[in-house]
């Protein structure tokens, strides 16, 4: 079975823990994304940045997205999925916390992203049918 190293999006792109939303926002439309790991000056990974965060969170709040950071939208430990995690983890870590992205870490190191798309480019489809169905669950 394929493990999270496999099968992950590598070389990921960081917003750093004290850019604006704006900043965010710039790199997810630069690098066709809609969603970014938010990383510490430590390089360790605070969380998830999404495009809906930035809109829901942010800017539909009235918020000046300019100057709200990212560590702002930053909520408790980020769910993840180590790099030597098979894809039956990573189904299970999707479906359990409701994600459809998982940051891949090797030690305390951020490697790559796994993507809902990605298993099931890798995976047959029934796994990655209840996992649609698991994560899209009210």
């Amino acid at each position: 079975m394929p493990t999270a190293r496999d099968i992950m999006t590598p070389d990921v792109t960081c917003v750093g823990e004290s850019e604006s939303l704006t900043a965010a926002a710039r790199k997810m439309a630069r690098l066709n994304v809609g969603s970014l790991p938010i990383c510490g000056n430590d390089e360790r990974l605070m969380g998830m940045l999404t495009d809906r965060d930035v809109v829901v969170k942010v800017i539909a709040e009235g918020a000046d997205p300019g100057t709200v950071t990212a560590a702002d939208l930053a909520q408790g430990k980020p769910v993840t999925i180590g790099a030597d995690d098979d894809a039956a983890e990573i189904l299970r870590t999707m479906a359990q916390h409701k994600v459809r992205r998982l940051p891949v870490i090797d030690g305390h190191r951020l490697v790559g992203i796994v993507a809902v798309a990605d298993v099931a480019r890798a995976l047959p489809d029934r796994p990655v049918g209840d996992l649609i169905d698991a994560i899209s669950e009210n």
